[in-house]
């Protein structure tokens, strides 16, 4: 048994050291803004730590600001002098740049990763996503400081202010409710600038992976892009969007209401993935981008919302069945496939893994994380021709490990590029929804697992069914996206998953446990309590299934696998069908750990404590 967990913490190390070898060897643009003159792109690498300067003109990198830490996001002051980015670390920074000489002019502390910067028109108020603190930074722009954190829904990750400053509308990447739920969403927050009263805004059932959020130029509506995924149906097939479609959501600015959703696939093909979005200066034309299939979408917004208001006109018996909204006879939009026939152009891009975007007059610029990248994109129709690039530095060779990244990613994987594996799993980890993967059988939804660790902690599956994450890997590839690939394929997704590593947990103090974690982690190990006995560090499982009382009616099994508690605090909800939101929840309600430890000796004190341990892993 000793020789086993030294072979585990050994693999743990090779991890990091594998992640931090990638890291520096690309460039890895994920965001982009304009300089107020239109002459220059400012390009967040984030694999480089470093903001690239672009002369749109010659399309060339003329040079590079180095960055203390990931850059995850970027915005410019309205005067344009000032380029604040966003760095991603467990204390996160916001660096401010004076654009002229390219000086640093301060650093304003935030939050836990912070991203999705948004500054005010008149430059006095930025906005920061302190994604895995969930919640978001007021700073005094002038003053350099953080004035207040309002705290949000689950992981902001985007951000957009209305013209007129008065609100701020934010994106949770992730649904925050149960995922046995008869309906499970991510939301948008709507933060009152002057009070910071908030409005949760729900997206339709299914959404999840929100990853863009912007806001049209005359401040009427607000675009989302998410993945909406009808995760209520068995996995038994891909075609016309079975699983996981993709989509735009509409939103209301003024009412802070949803008006709708419309599907950016077309019948026989998705477009896996939507991540930036953005709007031409007039607001004429929304632009999307596709990291699955390596696409961009250019939307007429006037037909969209011309459209729109024609199905909102219909009879209630008209429109079709909805949980939440009336019922009827209808096809919803949200469902039809084919309601932006017309609407919307798909352009093809040369380059791999696009994100980020910003436009400059007919010319969309797309961030292209695997080929480093700039895509070109003329966005009228009529003056479109081959898709141009813009090298941020020498072409890339892919190691195997960043070749999985890459193919994790894609939909090229899937039949009719519907999904990715990050489709179910963003970041390698999880989307918050119950599936009834064909797996085990049919009829007993699961709660997506997160891929961390997935490796060194076999089995595989909630129900253990693979008996290695490497087996699983290829089981998903067959039977998730419908097809057959090379064996390499699959080898090379398995290095990327064993590279990655684990975030710091927003839950410790400057790296280290609290006193609070402290007096758990003593409660934690304590024999008569039981926790270390199943989950045994250091990877906080011992490989076997137990019977905690956690069947449901849908189960055949009483037994699931023991899964690894690192990295805990991100992965609700809890439980192999997504019962409990929150660990306290799991163990007061769910009385999880009852069956094999004294659970009910401990005060209320005494399980916060170990709560408080846990989300510290």
């Amino acid at each position: 048994m000793r020789n086993r967990w030294v072979w585990l913490v050994a693999v743990v190390t090779v991890m990091v050291l594998a992640a931090g070898a990638r890291a520096e060897s690309y460039r890895g643009p994920a965001a982009v803004v304009v300089s107020a003159d239109g002459a220059r792109l400012f390009v967040a690498n984030a694999d480089a730590n470093e903001i690239a300067i672009v002369d749109v003109e010659r399309g060339v990198v003329t040079g590079t600001i180095a960055m203390p830490a990931l850059p995850t996001g970027l915005v410019l002051s309205p005067d344009g002098i000032t380029l604040y980015v966003t760095c991603a670390s467990p204390r996160g920074t916001v660096q401010c740049i004076d654009v002229r000489s390219g000086q640093l002019r301060g650093a304003i502390g935030v939050g836990h990763t912070p991203t999705g910067p948004a500054v005010n028109r008149d430059g006095t108020r930025l906005y920061v996503c302190n994604r895995y603190d969930g919640d978001v930074s007021v700073i005094d722009a002038v003053g350099q400081r953080e004035l207040a954190r309002v705290p949000v829904t689950r992981e902001p990750i985007a951000a957009a202010i209305a013209p007129d400053g008065r609100t701020v509308f934010v994106a949770n990447h992730l649904p925050a409710d149960p995922s046995d739920a008869d309906d499970v969403a991510a939301t948008v927050t709507a933060i009152d600038a002057q009070t910071h009263a908030t409005v949760t805004i729900r997206l339709p059932n299914g959404s999840s992976s929100v990853c863009g959020l912007c806001i049209s130029p005359d401040g009427k509506h607000v675009y989302a892009t998410h993945i909406l995924a009808r995760y209520h149906l068995p996995t038994t097939q891909v075609e016309r969007g079975w699983m996981n479609t993709n989509a735009l959501s509409v939103l209301d600015a003024a009412a802070k209401t949803w008006i709708d959703t419309v599907l950016l696939d077309e019948v026989n093909r998705g477009a896996a993935n939507p991540w930036g979005v953005t709007t031409t200066a007039e607001g004429g034309r929304i632009v999307v981008t596709h990291a699955g299939t390596n696409e961009l979408s250019v939307i007429d917004a006037p037909a969209l919302m011309a459209k729109l208001a024609v199905r909102a006109a219909e009879s209630v018996a008209e429109r079709p069945y909805d949980g939440n909204r009336g019922a009827g006879t209808g096809v919803a939009v949200r469902d039809d496939l084919t309601f932006l026939a017309g609407l919307r152009r798909r352009v093809a891009l040369a380059g791999v893994g696009p994100r980020g975007v910003a436009v400059i007059g007919d010319r969309a610029y797309v961030c292209e994380y695997f080929t480093d990248t700039l895509g070109v994109v003329a966005l009228d129709a009529a003056m479109a021709g081959p898709v141009a690039r813009i090298a941020l530095g020498s072409p890339p060779t892919l190691s195997p490990t960043r070749r999985g990244e890459m193919l994790f990613n894609s939909a090229d994987l899937c039949f009719q590029q519907w999904q990715s594996c990050a489709s179910c799993h963003p970041d390698g980890r999880a989307d918050g929804l119950n599936w009834d993967l064909i797996n085990d059988g049919l009829g007993n939804p699961k709660n997506a697992r997160s891929m961390l660790l997935a490796h060194p902690t076999p089995p595989a599956m909630a129900s253990g069914v693979r008996p290695t994450a490497e087996a699983a890997v290829r089981a998903g590839i067959h039977f998730i996206q419908f097809t057959e690939r090379p064996e390499a394929d699959a080898a090379a997704i398995d290095m990327y998953l064993q590279a990655v590593e684990p975030v710091p947990s927003p839950h410790r103090v400057d790296g280290q446990l609290s006193d609070a974690a402290k007096r758990g982690e003593r409660l934690f190990n304590d024999p008569k309590i039981g926790c270390a006995t199943c989950h045994l560090a250091p990877l906080y499982t011992d490989l076997k299934e137990y019977d905690v009382g956690s069947r449901t009616a849908a189960d055949r099994r009483d037994t699931f696998d023991t899964p690894t508690l690192i990295e805990c605090w991100r992965t609700a909800p809890y439980m192999h069908d997504g019962h409990y939101t929150t660990l306290r929840e799991l163990l007061e309600k769910g009385r999880h750990g009852a069956t094999h430890g004294a659970l009910d000796t401990l005060t209320s004190e005494q399980i916060a404590d170990l709560v408080a341990f846990v989300l510290s892993l």
